[in-house]
């Protein structure tokens, strides 16, 4: 069995979708994700000038020996921009491997664990009483878990997610006005004097059983983080998640030494290396890897199995930048693995997107259930692609009051 061609993608409803479609002489193809937000010219040059010529008269069965060709042949490894292109290519692989055995893929990671993966959902707010609507309608659509984001008196620009009038619904929407992003203030002193007691307040509301998350997106310093930590502790979260910036691993120690809280990251990793010893150390209590920017399953498999046995669970990145392909294989993924935790899920589908990415994988209650069809279970349609071609785009930056430029 031979790849005989690939084709790359850029487009979509609302997002420049990248993705990769892999053929073989036997008339089976696989499909796999390359979407780097706001980047995704990138991966997409990768793997067109690169990648695919080399891949021309490979055997697709050889995922592992085609995955380490990748990596470890391009000798400058790792990185967003090749991890993703990486990631497509090992997607498309287990794609055509599972419609080759006429399974999905569960099954040939090792058959399911569960019946169906609990997501959460994104809660935001331009103001408290507007997140605590946001709340409650997904309360109401079954959902046992949350992530709750909202707008912070004071502070001089809505916030990371936070619509800027109230009712806005999520903040998640690329800006397509060109290239140069728009920036966003922050404010740290006001953060820390509002968030504890709008977190207690949630809680306060909405009782002991829903899971609340939140997410600081690496805003804080390591003793700013751990008073906050400590300061929410009594609210009960599931996870913080990225409290201080995800590459300064000493943070996470100092974090772990003052608050019990526990502690999603991992969403910026494109590898194992990036986590294996946060996760050997047990400094963290989720790890938030995202198949398409860690390299694709293969890779992303082994952190699992690495988490599992140091007691980690998965709460995999779920963004509207992943396309329906990520998300079927995490939604795999999570079937399998034994140390599951929760799974992102970001609804932003319409019947534009539905109607590109055909799938039978169903949501409902709050639960994620995983396609029985070959493969990853969902199909891509070319006439539809056609349709949408790729727009530049941008997300915000942010700076300090006084112009300093911070983490997003």
């Amino acid at each position: 069995m031979k790849i005989t061609d690939a084709k790359v993608f850029v487009g979509g409803p609302g997002k420049n979708y990248v993705t990769l479609k892999i053929m073989t002489d036997q008339g089976v193809y696989g499909l796999g994700d390359a979407t780097l937000n706001n980047r995704e010219t990138l991966p997409a040059a990768y793997l067109q000038d690169y990648l695919i010529p080399n891949l021309i008269g490979m055997d697709p069965r050889n995922s592992e020996d085609i995955w380490q060709f990748l990596y470890r042949g391009a000798y400058f490894r790792r990185g967003p921009i090749a991890m993703a292109a990486f990631g497509a290519i090992d997607m498309a692989l287990w794609d055509i491997k599972g419609k080759l055995a006429n399974m999905p893929l569960y099954q040939l990671f090792g058959g399911k664990s569960r019946d169906g993966a609990m997501v959460y959902a994104h809660a935001t707010g331009a103001d408290l009483e507007d997140l605590m609507d946001s709340i409650s309608f997904y309360v109401e659509q079954g959902y046992k878990a949350v992530r709750v984001q909202c707008g912070i008196p004071g502070m001089p620009t809505a916030s990371y997610a936070v619509p800027e009038q109230k009712g806005g619904g999520q903040n998640y929407i690329t800006d397509f006005s060109g290239i140069r992003p728009k920036v966003e203030v922050w404010d740290t002193d006001r953060y820390m004097r509002y968030m504890p007691g709008a977190l207690a307040q949630i809680r306060d509301r909405f009782g002991p059983d829903l899971r609340i998350l939140h997410d600081v997106h690496h805003r804080l310093l390591p003793r700013e983080a751990a008073e906050f930590a400590k300061a929410v502790e009594p609210v009960g979260l599931y996870w913080l998640e990225d409290p201080t910036p995800a590459e300064d691993q000493d943070a996470l120690r100092f974090l772990r030494q003052h608050s019990t809280v526990p502690i999603a990251i991992g969403e910026v990793f494109n590898s194992i290396w990036d986590c294996n010893k946060l996760i050997e150390n047990e400094l963290i209590d989720f790890i938030r890897v995202a198949v398409t920017y860690a390299g694709g399953i293969t890779p992303v498999k082994r952190i699992v199995d690495l988490a599992g046995l140091h007691s980690v669970r998965t709460g995999f990145h779920g963004a509207p930048s992943h396309s329906p392909l990520c998300m079927a294989a995490q939604a795999h993924l999570n079937a399998w693995a034994p140390n599951f935790g929760i799974q992102e899920y970001l609804v932003l589908g319409t019947p534009e997107c539905d109607a590109l990415f055909p799938s039978d994988h169903r949501m409902e209650n709050g639960m994620v259930y995983v396609s029985d069809a070959p493969g990853l279970g969902v199909d891509f349609d070319e006439n539809e692609a056609a349709r949408y071609s790729y727009k530049p785009g941008s997300h915000p930056v942010v700076r300090l009051e006084d112009g300093t430029l911070w983490n997003y």
